[in-house]
């Protein structure tokens, strides 16, 4: 059985050979502009218009918490964009992140992952402006992908 991967650098520059899958936190509200989602946007620009779209159109399809949309953006590069996290502020109701969408996500990920033969990276999803903490997050990649045989890498960026 594998393990979390940690390294310090950009997920959007993923390491190692293969296929990979970039795996990150959209909220449900269609908001794109902060955090992570920027540095993916320097990169491509698929993966904005494609959650844009998703979010447009969520009356005629499955955009929602728990939700996944895989956009390709090379020949060996997708962007995983997961649905987990409830709104865009920390309220009353707490901070936006919702672990079970997260969680809810990243079961068809581990699906699709296999199905290409991919590793999957990731920055530290849901912990960033989605408040959440890595101790709740961490177990729920080791079930999903980790323990069914997909390699993980865990960014952590300098600066």
């Amino acid at each position: 059985m594998g393990e979390i991967t940690y390294v310090r650098g950009d997920a959007t520059s993923p390491h190692g050979k293969g296929v990979k899958v970039i795996a990150h936190v959209c909220n449900d509200l269609g908001g794109w502009g902060k955090g992570f989602v920027v540095a993916v946007s320097r990169r491509w620009p698929e993966p904005e218009a494609a959650y844009r779209s998703w979010h447009r159109e969520r009356a005629r399809n499955d955009f929602g918490l728990g939700a996944l949309q895989l956009v390709r953006v090379g020949s060996y590069v997708w962007v995983a964009n997961m649905i987990g996290q409830r709104g865009t502020r920390t309220g009353s109701k707490g901070v936006p992140v919702r672990y079970e969408a997260i969680d809810a996500a990243l079961a068809p990920l581990g699906d699709r992952a296999l199905e290409l033969g991919a590793s999957v990276h990731m920055p530290r999803i849901g912990c960033g402006l989605a408040g959440g903490r890595w101790a709740r997050v961490e177990p729920l990649v080791t079930a999903r992908l980790v323990e069914r045989g997909v390699a993980v890498t865990v960014y952590d960026h300098d600066g």
